[in-house]
């Protein structure tokens, strides 16, 4: 399984691509969150991504949340990986960061922050993609 952003790039799940929102200084805050995850996490998450991909159903409140106006979060126990699906971009959503929950505070700046890494997302000239193996690669 890729995740990625772009059809003729990645391989396509059954409903929805998946991709990291890249700010408009080129950096993609939920890879360098999911890079530095133990093992484990990235394992949990990954199966998330595999789930919501290929059956595009967020309805487990235990794994996905609802953060309101058109925002999402994959959860595992206390990391918050909030995304949103692309308007332009039928079948696809980004992920625009991470982080690990610790109070109803940290989760309202986690909000805020995904909130302003999805707009300046379209902005950004590369997106990346991660695959499996957790292969990283940067995309034009």
């Amino acid at each position: 399984m890729v995740i990625g952003r772009r059809t003729t790039d990645c391989i396509l799940r059954e409903k929805f691509k998946i991709a990291f929102a890249g700010d408009r200084d080129g950096v993609y805050p939920a890879e360098e969150f999911f890079d530095q995850l133990p093992p484990g996490e990235k394992a949990k998450l990954m199966n998330l991504f595999r789930i919501f991909g290929d059956q595009g159903n967020h309805a487990n409140r235990e794994k996905f949340g609802d953060l309101g106006d058109g925002l999402y979060e994959f959860k595992s126990f206390q990391v918050r990986m909030p995304f949103a699906y692309v308007k332009n971009e039928k079948g696809t959503v980004i992920i625009s960061h991470g982080f690990i929950k610790q109070s109803q505070e940290s989760a309202k700046a986690g909000i805020l922050r995904a909130r302003s890494i999805i707009k300046e997302d379209s902005a950004a000239p590369n997106v990346c993609a991660i695959n499996e193996n957790n292969t990283k690669r940067k995309r034009q």
